[in-house]
């Protein structure tokens, strides 16, 4: 292929795709992102993490001070922050009251959740799973006093972590909590011993769709990168699709296009040398 593709905003999901198996942006990645950035494409990181796990990321891209850097999409698109004037120009909730039923059930289940804001995990019991996260986000970690009054209020996701050794605790779970919320939540395993819930019509692919319109153009103008099924709606609504070579099997399935290179090979990097730059 000889003509690059038009792109105005390519988001980016972190684990497993921009990131390799050490949680590190590689130089070939960060060359070519710059390289993007500096020819007026917008760079957006796109995880389930909170903005403030995320901004680490794009300090070392070096393009937070640009306008093609000034944005992120957190919490798998139930918030976009602008880094410019620090505050969240976008934010979904998920409804106290569901909130409050998932937790009984979790808790049902001999399983703990928690809640996030833009730079904290929230928790009632803290659990070894839930410290996993904590280190995994590098951000702080809250146990509330009155946990169920915080979850009353609502909140962009909730997480049920568990044991990455039991996974199948949070599938059973996961089919329970689909069978009761139906529409009224998102439910998916982000990980397969990560359950998360969602506002309802809220994704990464939502997400980068609202800052197209909000910038000036198309979703058809924007690129994603990603490998699992928190990555699907982006996968399948931006203009060109791209999973990882180490991506899950349905997400190569529904992708425009796949990376020659893993995660551990600058897949993305490669790529974008090869299609945009």
């Amino acid at each position: 292929m000889n003509q690059k593709l038009d792109v105005k905003l390519i988001a980016l999901d972190l684990d497993d795709t921009l990131l390799n198996d050490k949680a590190e942006i590689s130089d070939e990645n960060v060359a070519a992102l710059r390289k993007c950035a500096e020819r007026g494409i917008y760079v957006v990181l796109c995880s389930g993490r909170l903005e403030a796990g995320i901004v680490p990321f794009v300090r070392r891209l070096e393009i937070a001070g640009h306008e093609e850097g000034r944005y992120v999409i957190a919490i798998n698109g139930c918030s976009v922050f602008d880094m410019h004037k620090r505050v969240q120009i976008l934010c979904n909730k998920v409804k106290g009251e569901i909130l409050l039923r998932a937790d009984e059930m979790a808790r049902e289940a001999g399983l703990q959740t928690q809640i996030y804001s833009t730079d904290t995990i929230h928790y009632g019991t803290l659990t070894p799973w839930i410290e996993m996260d904590i280190n995994l986000c590098k951000v702080k970690g809250v146990q509330e006093d009155d946990y169920p009054a915080m979850l009353s209020k609502g909140s962009p996701k909730m997480l049920v972590p568990c044991d990455p050794k039991n996974p199948e605790k949070v599938q059973e779970l996961m089919k329970k909590m689909k069978d009761e919320f139906k529409e009224k939540a998102v439910i998916f395993t982000s990980k397969p011993y990560f359950l998360e819930i969602l506002p309802p019509d809220c994704g990464k692919g939502e997400a980068v769709s609202w800052l197209c319109e909000r910038l000036g153009f198309g979703v058809e103008k924007s690129m994603a990168f990603g490998d699992g099924m928190n990555d699907e709606s982006m996968i399948s609504k931006c203009g060109y699709g791209v999973a990882m070579k180490n991506g899950n099997e349905y997400i190569k399935g529904i992708a425009d296009f796949v990376t020659e290179f893993d995660n551990n090979e600058s897949g993305v990097g490669r790529f974008l040398e090869k299609f945009v730059l």
